[in-house]
């Protein structure tokens, strides 16, 4: 049975929380080196949830690390002196009747000159008729950049980015120059590369390195893994044939196994990616706070430097930065 997305937070956080914790009280905490911060970065997966504005439903049930406020001045408390330039703002699965909201509420904050998040990725629901007349309302702000639907939660089930209505609300993004981001289960990753084939005028992102589970690599982890590491690697692979497709390298730290991970066991679904993608089409997202599960910002962001350090320094500067200005065209 699907979990939910309360569940799958508990799950990402058993073993994690209280060492998160901990990373937190203490960002240099020797795990992942400093690294050399003179890089830009654009975060193209930034949340952000003000309690006093919108109660995402999941959040009743999510580990009590999350279970907050999170606003711009927490951001930029957890990326000071990373050289986080610009943010994308992603969607908090705010409850249908707050879209609306939670969108003009995005598209306020990126025109303010007082926050890094200069665009936003919105909310909704593909596979309902009301979607044409929901997400028109925004087809002429330069700051809604696309929409996301999660789709590894128990009201998504298998297929249904598959359907008919979906297909054709994917199409509508893409009459409307805007982008659909795949956060998907590891094992449904074909049905991602179904859905770009069949919809080859639409750009399309998957979400956190295709929701890799790093505890597949090893060779005897702690807790069954949420995939089969081939099986993982040729669905993901068939995504990057469609050249409207790209990579966000994101989201995997939730998923690190043990307190005294390092970087060696987020390299091979990371270098993965970034190899089967290619340097053009891979972008950097934080997934802040929700990365709290796994590690703070700053151990994430040199965890990666730890990862990419031997790769040229264009390329790592096309990762952190330069393709998400040019795929987004950030103000």
């Amino acid at each position: 049975m699907p979990l939910d997305r309360r569940e799958f937070l508990k799950h990402l956080s058993v073993g994690a929380l209280s060492a998160t914790c901990l990373s937190e009280l203490t960002p240099s905490d020797g795990l992942a080196q400093e690294a050399d911060n003179t890089l830009p970065i654009i975060d193209t997966h930034q949340h952000l949830w003000d309690l006093s504005k919108f109660q995402p439903p999941w959040l009743s049930g999510a580990p009590e690390i999350l279970s907050k406020s999170y606003v711009t001045k927490d951001f930029l408390d957890a990326t000071a002196g990373l050289n986080v330039v610009k943010a994308v703002y992603m969607e908090v699965d705010v409850a249908p009747s707050q879209q609306v909201e939670e969108a003009e509420h995005v598209i306020e904050l990126s025109k303010s000159p007082g926050h890094p998040t200069v665009a936003a990725v919105i909310s909704g629901r593909p596979n309902s008729t009301g979607f044409e007349k929901y997400i028109k309302q925004f087809k002429d702000s330069i700051y809604i950049k696309g929409v996301r639907q999660v789709l590894h939660t128990a009201d998504a089930p298998q297929g249904l980015c598959l359907q008919q209505q979906f297909v054709a609300s994917m199409r509508l993004l893409g009459e409307l120059g805007m982008s659909f981001d795949l956060c998907m289960r590891p094992t449904e990753l074909a049905d991602g590369a179904k859905l770009a084939g069949l919809c080859p005028d639409t750009r399309f992102i998957v979400d956190h390195c295709g929701n890799a589970d790093p505890k597949a690599w090893l060779p005897t982890p702690d807790e069954a893994p949420s995939h089969q590491v081939d099986q993982w690697k040729r669905d993901l692979s068939k995504i990057a044939d469609c050249p409207n497709a790209i990579c966000k390298i994101s989201g995997i730290v939730a998923r690190a196994p043990k307190a005294t991970w390092d970087s060696d066991i987020l390299a091979p679904p990371i270098n993965f990616c970034l190899d089967t993608f290619g340097p053009d089409r891979v972008v950097f997202g934080g997934d802040w706070p929700v990365c709290l599960l796994g590690a703070s910002y700053r151990r994430w962001v040199n965890s990666l430097k730890d990862v990419i350090a031997n790769r040229s320094e264009s390329e790592q500067r096309r990762l952190l930065h330069d393709n998400a200005n040019d795929f987004y065209q950030l103000p």
